[in-house]
């Protein structure tokens, strides 16, 4: 006969799977065969997320003042590096090649919008917001992992690397939800990822074009000044 401890113990274990296998079945497997648009995902996202969290006894701690200072601290060293990137020639460059991934809709609404109630409210408040708490930071950061695999696969990327990149992510997030003691931390960090990734390339292939339309500009004005005959 099993102890009270051991059957608490497979209690706990149980419900930590059965956490942590619930995103994923919704969003690898339900929310792709609803055919939703942008603007549909980002609503049944976030309506997701928040029943999980009710059902699961989340506990993001929005408004605790750790998270906030651990948070923007995180997302400013961000932005710093990605104006680096911008001032950078080299960087610039790589950043003006990144292929544009725009979701279909004009980049204010993705930034406004999507970006931090589809992606950063939806997956905070799941992973570290609930399961980190039930299942711990390295089975939640894996179960983040495997939450992109069906968007891996519909934007052909690779599985594996992007896989394991997000998990990577996860570690980092769950250490910051550890260290603040709220999921508003991460949830600065991925929102200063995210939103720099879309607006970095797109301010870096504005100032190659200007760049270019203003060497044009120059060169004709050079011809111009050289004398006819």
């Amino acid at each position: 006969m099993a102890s009270p401890d051991a059957e608490r113990g497979a209690v706990s274990a149980g419900r930590a799977l059965l956490a942590a296998a619930v995103p994923l079945v919704w969003h690898n497997g339900v929310l792709p065969r609803l055919a939703l648009d942008i603007r549909g995902r980002t609503a049944a996202n976030a309506a997701f997320a928040t029943a999980y969290a009710r059902v699961f006894a989340g506990e993001p701690r929005w408004g605790a003042a750790a998270g906030w200072r651990t948070g923007l601290g995180a997302a400013a060293a961000v932005l710093v590096g990605y104006g680096a990137g911008l001032a950078v020639p080299p960087a610039r460059r790589a950043l003006a090649a990144t292929p544009d991934r725009s979701p279909g809709v004009a980049l204010p609404e993705w930034v406004g919008l999507h970006i931090p109630l589809g992606t950063v409210y939806t997956e905070e408040l799941i992973f570290r917001g609930t399961l980190d708490a039930i299942a711990g930071t390295p089975l939640t950061a894996l179960a983040f992992g495997l939450w992109h695999l069906r968007p891996a696969r519909a934007a052909g990327d690779p599985i594996v690397p992007t896989v394991a990149a997000t998990a990577a992510a996860g570690l980092i997030f769950g250490a910051l939800r550890r260290r603040s003691g709220s999921a508003t931390a991460p949830a600065l960090l991925h929102y200063a990822l995210n939103a720099g990734g879309a607006v970095a390339p797109r301010l870096a292939r504005a100032r190659r074009f200007s760049a270019r339309g203003a060497a044009a500009d120059d060169l004709a004005a050079a011809i111009d000044r050289v004398p006819a005959g």
